[in-house]
């Protein structure tokens, strides 16, 4: 008898996140981390970014390494990002994408969207037949990522699970007086008090300490998902886990991967 593990999800590193939400175990989702990789300082060691500035050949096995924890035949999509709100449709051709969030009912196929500080959100169906993922910087949030996302589910809002994965922390998420009013001003007079409050003012004139979670909640609740899980860890903290843009300015990705098991 082989000694494969039965379930997926036991092929993975123990030091990945594995997703916890009540979804039908065909679909597999997880963090990967630092651990597992080739990669040389300040890349070190998992880093799936070929865009960063590592040796090629250190991001291909270490993308190779990933592959390896999946059943036989899956196949990811991999994308391109640009801090928009493009939704693909996972495919098994090969080609790497434009877009910002994946799209998954398709058996034996998945995808991903990596970061370093910046929010990755999973989406599923409670019956595990469709998944996504998407990538949320402050950008693709308030131009309505994740709005753009549950509008490709044929699923009411409210009828999906949703998880936040690690992204930067409202104890380290810097930005400007532009970025606050930006997000006030595109909300309705009745979020408007609400996201006031996920801004704390500084010691720096014209400076707040956003909160990436909660906005991304309010945005959430606001399309009909009352209740996302997740939040509640930080990439600059976490240096011995997470990729941090923010905190190094030289610095590998993570991927948040979801997969319709075969």
């Amino acid at each position: 008898m082989s000694g494969a593990p039965h379930n997926p999800a036991d092929r993975l590193p123990p030091q990945w996140l594995r997703v916890p939400w009540p979804v039908a175990e065909r679909v597999l989702a997880f963090v990967s981390t630092r651990d597992g990789g080739v990669s040389q300082a300040p890349y070190d060691s998992l880093n799936l970014g070929l865009h960063v500035g590592d040796r090629v050949a250190d991001v291909q096995e270490n993308r190779r390494r990933l592959m390896q924890v999946l059943p036989a035949g899956v196949s990811l999509q991999w994308l391109e990002q640009v801090h928009g709100c493009t939704v693909v449709d996972a495919a098994a051709d090969g080609r790497v994408r434009t877009g910002d969030a994946v799209y998954v009912d398709r058996v034996g196929q998945g995808g991903l969207v990596m970061t370093a500080d910046c929010l990755p959100v999973f989406f599923a169906s409670a019956d595990g037949r469709r998944g996504a993922v998407a990538h949320a910087g402050w950008r693709g949030l308030l131009d309505g990522v994740l709005e753009a996302t549950l509008a490709r589910f044929p699923d009411a809002p409210g009828d999906l699970h949703v998880w936040f994965g690690p992204a930067i922390g409202p104890c380290h998420f810097e930005v400007g007086e532009e970025v606050r009013e930006a997000f006030v001003t595109a909300a309705p007079p009745s979020l408007q008090e609400s996201l006031m409050a996920s801004f704390r003012l500084t010691q720096r004139p014209g400076k707040f300490l956003a909160d990436l979670y909660r906005l991304a909640s309010l945005r959430l609740n606001a399309a009909g998902v009352p209740a996302p899980r997740g939040g509640g860890l930080c990439t600059v903290c976490d240096r011995e886990r997470f990729f941090s843009y923010r905190r190094d300015g030289i610095s590998g990705r993570f991927a948040s991967v979801l997969v319709l098991l075969p």
